[in-house]
């Protein structure tokens, strides 16, 4: 992730380099799912976002310890992620390669029939502090770091009605999104991999990364497709969120939506940039808050179910 702010650019940079990727299991593409059946409207009763379940995610999240693409933590994370997906109706799928040696996997859960929108996160955290000048060689906790945003796609696949959206909804939690220029390693090997595999072009594409801070400040996105943008500011700015979601462009984010701005779709990132704790081992969940989490959930899933979608 390269950011840039006016003059100043941050140290976290990306060279997405050209990678060849080993296959271990399946074919590389990842195809149309199967169209799952789904409970009729008339049937269902509406159910709420609940920045308090997605924050307790997070806190399991942390405690699994550092959640490094290539650790048993790691898997072990992917495996509960699969579980929450199956038991929440959506079908999964999981995309395996190796990347310098290493085993890397991509999750998807989908649901629904037609057009393709995707909601991504990372649940990868980084091998090493390098922002912590106290203690630069330790693990990042990732509670904001990638956690978070697991967390509210997680609460999303409970309570989206996604029959209200019209579309075939895809949850693609990314892996190895975060150890970039430590150790040879690129930034947004998973997302790259998974954009690039695409044989369907979805109509929208949103990222949720670092969005539980405390004291939440989402700006608009520079690289992000405006219209996008503007549309899911607007439904925040109608459930009074107007005071998180800032309507103004500050950040300019080399991140996980990357890969799909790079294939011409529309893409858009969710971040607040605007976090002391990144990339060190103080990201833990104290740093964080249910209400920044029901923020974004709740604007997220009215943007959908509303068919304020593309």
């Amino acid at each position: 992730m390269s950011v840039t702010r006016g003059a100043n650019v941050l140290s976290k940079r990306v060279c997405i380099s050209a990678v060849l990727f080993a296959l271990l299991f399946t074919a590389c593409a990842v195809k149309p799912l199967p169209q799952p059946t789904t409970t009729p409207i008339a049937t269902r009763l509406p159910l709420a976002f609940s920045g308090i379940n997605a924050y307790d995610s997070v806190v399991r999240q942390v405690a699994l310890g550092p959640r490094i693409t290539g650790t048993s933590q790691n898997w072990q994370l992917g495996e509960q992620i699969l579980t929450e997906l199956s038991a929440n109706g959506w079908l999964t799928e999981t995309q395996v390669f190796t990347y310098q040696n290493t085993i890397v996997r991509n999750i998807i859960g989908a649901k629904g029939g037609g057009d393709v929108v995707i909601l991504g996160a990372h649940y990868d955290t980084r091998r090493r502090a390098d922002q912590d000048a106290a203690h630069p060689d330790q693990p990042v906790p990732g509670a904001d770091d990638g956690g978070s945003g697991v967390a509210v796609l997680l609460e999303l696949s409970r309570v989206l009605d996604v029959a209200k959206t019209g579309k075939q909804v895809r949850l693609v939690f990314f892996d190895a999104e975060d150890n970039g220029e430590l150790d040879g390693w690129d930034w947004l090997v998973g997302s790259s991999y998974y954009a690039n595999s695409l044989t369907i072009t979805p109509t929208a594409v949103v990222v949720t990364d670092m969005i539980g801070d405390m004291q939440q400040d989402i700006y608009l996105e520079t690289n992000s497709t405006p219209a996008l943008k503007n549309q899911i500011w607007s439904v925040a700015g109608s459930l009074g969120y107007e005071q998180y979601f800032i309507p103004r462009a500050k950040w300019d984010m080399t991140d996980d939506h990357t890969p799909f701005l790079q294939r011409g779709w529309p893409a858009v990132d969710i971040i607040d940039f605007d976090y002391p704790y990144w990339h060190t081992t103080q990201d833990t969940p104290d740093k964080i808050s249910a209400e920044s989490l029901q923020r974004v959930g709740r604007t997220l899933q009215v943007w959908l179910e509303g068919n304020n979608n593309p």
